[in-house]
């Protein structure tokens, strides 16, 4: 890990926080998200959507950064991350922090309910692996340069 994947997985996590924060906003859900931090406004929810999309992005740069730096790789370690993020936060994490309790929506019934959640996280986890990616890819193809001219200045 490195500060480069720690940055790009910020970059590519903003990106795709910012797609689903719109498709978010669109479904009436921000000020959800903001009542989670005592403040029920969409502005609030944007807000702490778009950090937290930050953290989790970079996180996906600290775990996966050595392994997604290619635009397809990036794309299918950031559905996985994605599905992974649902799991956790809409159907773990939030009910805990609007006080409905531990599991309560575990269980098929309230999945099916949060499905377009699902597909919420799944294109943010796209358009983060990709945005990783391609910020990755332009990382390797610096490092072959810059070997490149290192062994040219050396013969």
């Amino acid at each position: 890990m490195n500060r480069t994947q720690i940055t790009n997985g910020v970059i590519g996590g903003l990106a795709g926080g910012l797609i689903f924060g719109v498709m978010m906003g669109m479904m009436g859900m921000l000020p959800m998200i903001g009542k989670m931090v005592g403040f029920p406004s969409a502005t609030v929810g944007f807000l702490v959507h778009m950090i937290n999309s930050a953290v989790i992005g970079a996180a996906f740069g600290a775990v996966f950064g050595r392994f997604a730096n290619r635009i397809g790789s990036g794309a299918g370690f950031g559905i996985a991350y994605g599905g992974f993020w649902w799991l956790l936060g809409p159907l773990t994490l939030m009910p805990l922090f609007m006080g409905m309790g531990f599991g309560v929506n575990w269980s098929l019934a309230a999945a099916v309910k949060m499905l377009p959640s699902l597909l919420g996280h799944a294109i943010y986890g796209i358009v983060l692996g990709v945005v990783y990616g391609i910020l990755g890819r332009k990382a390797v193809v610096r490092a072959e340069v810059s070997d490149t001219e290192l062994s040219a200045a050396g013969e």
